[in-house]
């Protein structure tokens, strides 16, 4: 069972799609996650993009982000996305897109839309990764200094640097990994 960790909507379990396609952040590596995180959600906007049941992105609004954009290309996922908002009863804080990530970094960049925080987690072994990165770079959809946080699996390792997001620590959860990058960052640990 996934459940928001903490936080005003903290123990409220969440839908997980029935598809062996999406691959749930495990409680125990989220809240790890969100630790580190922590000092850096109150007061943003947050996008998490492949979405998938939407838990990162709903653990950043429990915490305190103002708004959250959830962008999944799959129906099914959309539709658990919505249901896990009401559950948790922020449907004025958050909007979900059914959208393929690319099309929705570019709509997102032509709207003027920037975010504070990126939540990043796609299929592993895709490829999609630095593709993901250097689009969110050239598209301006993070603020200066804002942060991306990229689940992916240790077999995929990820560069330090792609354009102006400077790669400042990995954390690793068995073969899962999550690394968090910082736009036009100075050397430092997030």
């Amino acid at each position: 069972m996934v459940r928001i960790i903490s936080g005003i909507a903290g123990g409220i379990p969440i839908k997980t799609p029935p598809t062996e396609k999406t691959k749930p952040t495990l409680d125990r590596v989220k809240e790890s996650v969100f630790s580190i995180l922590q000092p850096y959600i109150p007061g943003t906007k947050v996008l998490d993009l492949f979405a998938g049941s939407g838990s990162l992105g709903l653990e950043a609004l429990s915490r305190g982000a103002d708004f959250a954009f959830f962008v999944d290309n799959s129906r099914l996922c959309t539709e658990i996305i919505k249901e896990n908002i009401g559950k948790i009863r922020m449907t004025d804080k958050a909007q979900v897109v059914k959208s393929d990530a690319y099309k929705a970094i570019r709509d997102f960049a032509d709207q003027g839309r920037q975010f504070d925080i990126i939540f990043l987690d796609p299929p592993y072994s895709r490829n999609f990764v630095c593709k993901t990165l250097q689009m969110i770079v050239e598209n301006d959809i993070i603020i200066e200094n804002g942060l991306v946080a990229v689940e992916h699996i240790e077999s995929e390792p990820l560069p330090d640097r792609i354009g102006r997001l400077g790669k400042v620590r990995s954390k690793h959860y068995g073969d899962t990994v999550f690394t968090f990058y910082i736009l036009n960052s100075a050397d430092g640990e997030a």
